[in-house]
């Protein structure tokens, strides 16, 4: 499949002046509805991936095979730009490089690459960054692995939150300079914070979680942040939804009394039962 269109929008939006929300995605039949509901771009988490393909908690159980497989799926559904949280490229720099090269291959627009000591080392009880110098090497790695120059690798760091500001200023630039297309923050909550990290560096921004303070997207936009992430309720939603009606099933409800369900014209909109219908005339003359 061709990638490049999704890609260039991607692109685009980076360059651009504006922040946007990302529609968290998790399978194709989500991602086509944030596409129809006219979401820019779609987001895919890891901790999502971990629950949505292995029923698991964020605790990197989850492969770099099941990751690609799944935001694959999610790609061929439709044309909604994906950016996606490939955590810690699933190993060192070198599994960082073949995480780069998967997800290219996964139809991904943008991936995040984090510096986050992960899997959790035996013994941690919170937690704690990789050395810097090891982050700039995976920085560099996953940069050196694209094949597609459209593709993004955006630097990510928790360290506002881990170590404080000085160090994720100075692991933002020191990702910058390792020649990643963007930035993205995790764990930073007020407007002084966002100030100074918008002021020392000169990427464009991605944040992951908002404060009340931050929730502004036009102070976001005006300090470079091209996406910033609301969370992930979709999922969460959805997993609410089949555990109410599984339960209602399960004491009896009648199934044609239930309330929440998709119409059927909903249904057929998102599986694009109209577009199967007119390949089922055209090739099997139906």
């Amino acid at each position: 499949m061709d990638w490049t269109d999704r890609r260039r929008r991607f692109r685009a939006l980076l360059a651009g002046d504006h922040c946007v929300h990302p529609g968290s995605v998790f399978d194709p039949l989500s991602a086509r509805i944030a596409e129809d509901l006219g979401f820019e771009v779609g987001m895919f988490a890891g901790s999502v991936a971990s629950m949505v393909v292995l029923g698991a908690p964020d605790l990197i159980v989850l492969t770099l095979s099941e990751f690609a497989e799944q935001a694959y799926r999610i790609n061929r559904a439709g044309n909604l730009p994906l950016l996606v949280d490939a955590d810690h490229g699933y190993g060192n720099a070198l599994n960082a490089r073949r995480t780069v090269e998967e997800l290219e291959t996964a139809g991904v627009a943008a991936l995040s690459l984090e510096d986050t000591d992960l899997p959790q080392p035996f013994g941690a009880t919170k937690p704690r960054l990789i050395p810097i110098a090891e982050g700039v090497g995976k920085m560099k790695a996953a940069v050196a692995a694209k094949q597609d120059p459209l593709l993004v690798v955006a630097g990510r760091t928790s360290a506002a939150a881990i170590a404080g500001l000085d160090e994720a200023v100075a692991r933002g630039r020191a990702y910058e300079e390792a020649g990643v297309d963007a930035l993205f923050f995790v764990g930073v909550r007020t407007r002084a914070e966002l100030d100074a990290l918008s002021a020392a560096t000169r990427l464009p921004l991605i944040l992951g979680g908002l404060s009340n303070e931050l929730a502004d997207r036009g102070y976001l936009a005006a300090r470079r942040v091209r996406v910033a992430l609301q969370g992930h309720q979709p999922f969460a939603a959805a997993v609410q939804a089949v555990h109410a009606t599984l339960k209602a099933l399960r004491e009896g409800a009648d199934p044609a009394g239930l309330a929440g369900v998709a119409s059927p014209e909903l249904m057929k909109r998102v599986t694009r039962d109209a577009a199967y219908a007119g390949w089922t005339r055209e090739f099997l003359g139906g």
